[in-house]
């Protein structure tokens, strides 16, 4: 494997179809494309300031790097593509990449980041200004996350949740097959026109939350400030504590402590359809 260390490129294609090579303590500089084409890379401690560096790849290991603001749209059609320990201050990282493990990042603009991808892996990270995040994407699985930023997922399939703070206004949208564990998220419409929801041991803050769905089930879950719950969803819901309100539900079983405030309109839904059981413990 060549070996380039302390160096710095700069300029277009750079280092254009470069393979079978390790990058360490390299700089580079403004530049279009610097990375592309690459083929069995890894880079360590690097500084990257050049537009589209990385596109193109296939098999490369990214350890304790910097991509700085201008390094936009950074990561685009990979394939098997691991990252560790680094700093991304630029949006627009990872499109239509297939196999991505991302590990101790941070990403401090992480708009339309990871859109179309597929089979991702993402552990110990933080998103801030993460607009869009993992939108149109599939076989997601993110583990100890922060994310601050609106539309978690849209469009996305098949994704796994643990453990993680999610800040992110109408998270989950239509979308299919999520299951969230052990994690807080707060997003006011969450989850609307989608199927096959499952929460498990989450404190969910969504004011007209879990509405719109086919097969949403909650398990030993709270719910805070959620005032619309439920509407025109097919649900099995553990609530531990109270409900704010639920309004017109499409079918199933609630189970609360208590439901503040609860409307099930026979002009809109049938009233039957649901049960409604208040004063229990929720079901292991």
């Amino acid at each position: 494997m060549q070996l380039i260390t302390n160096q710095t490129f700069g300029g277009e294609r750079s280092l254009y179809k470069l393979s079978d090579a390790k990058l360490d303590h390299v700089t580079i500089l403004a530049g279009d494309s610097p990375i592309k084409h690459g083929t069995n890379l890894t880079l360590t401690n690097c500084d990257i300031e050049g537009k589209y560096p990385l596109w193109i790849n296939t098999n490369t290991v990214v350890d304790n790097c910097l991509l700085k603001v201008t390094a936009r749209s950074g990561l685009w059609y990979l394939k098997n593509f691991k990252v560790t320990n680094t700093r991304f201050e630029c949006p627009k990282s990872f499109r239509d990449s297939d196999g991505i493990e991302i590990r101790d990042c941070t990403f401090t603009d992480a708009q339309e980041t990871l859109w179309s991808c597929r089979n991702v892996l993402v552990e110990k990270s933080s998103f801030d200004k993460g607009d869009y995040l993992l939108a149109h994407s599939s076989d997601i699985r993110l583990k100890n996350i922060k994310l601050n930023g609106n539309y978690l997922g849209q469009w996305g399939r098949n994704i796994e949740v643990f453990d993680s703070e999610i800040h992110s206004r109408d998270a989950f949208w239509n979308t299919e097959n999520v299951t969230v564990r052990d994690s807080y998220i707060s997003g006011e419409y969450l989850g609307w026109n989608s199927r096959n929801l499952t929460f498990e041991n989450c404190t969910i803050e969504s004011l007209q939350g879990l509405c719109y769905i086919d097969n949403l089930v909650l398990k030993r879950c709270r719910l805070i400030n959620t005032t619309r719950a439920f509407e025109y969803s097919t649900v099995d819901a553990d609530v531990q504590g109270a409900i704010d309100g639920v309004v017109n539900p499409a079918g199933g079983v609630i189970r609360a402590e208590r439901i503040d405030e609860l409307a099930l309109e026979a002009d809109r839904i049938d009233p039957g359809a649901t049960t409604i059981i208040t004063g229990e413990t929720p079901r292991e």
